[in-house]
């Protein structure tokens, strides 16, 4: 409801898959089966994609709505660079912050976070890796028209 598109929530929710995939790879890679544990990561992780992919095609919308870019390559690559930092800075410091419960598994008390830490960790990798290329991509190609239409509403929130 709150960007009145079906293609932009799609975008938005495009990431979860692609943090996802990180995340069952770095399950098999570790040998660990899928437990509640794991599904807990899991839900943590979709909620990191997600909030990436607002702030991205949020700051797409509040750059041609209050700074007069124009929807097109300059403006989605100046937006996606300037959201890249807060995006690497956040997957660096959790992945940096999950690392004694990676390299711990056997210690006691850390067998159920120890799943945990495999999923978000893997899934922060994909994550910043295929939304930093493919949600600037999905935008190009299909946000032109939501945007204009966006827009065109004339609200004066930021987005």
């Amino acid at each position: 409801s709150r960007y009145r598109s079906v293609v932009l929530t799609a975008i938005i929710m495009g990431n979860i898959p692609l943090a996802l995939v990180g995340s069952v790879i770095a399950l098999w890679i570790s040998g660990q089966p899928l437990s509640v544990a794991a599904l807990v990561g899991f839900i943590t992780l979709t909620g990191i994609a997600t909030r990436n992919g607002i702030l991205k095609i949020s700051h797409y919308i509040n750059l041609c709505a209050f700074e007069g870019e124009k929807f097109g390559r300059k403006m989605i690559v100046r937006g996606s660079l300037e959201r890249l930092t807060p995006v690497l800075m956040t997957a660096l410091v959790a992945a940096f912050a999950l690392v004694p419960l990676l390299v711990s598994a056997d210690a006691p008390g850390k067998e159920v976070l120890h799943p945990v830490a495999v999923v978000i960790f893997g899934g922060l990798i994909s994550s910043t890796l295929l939304d930093s290329l493919l949600t600037p991509l999905m935008f190009w190609l299909w946000g032109e028209k939501p945007l204009a239409q966006l827009l065109e509403a004339h609200d004066t929130e930021n987005y």
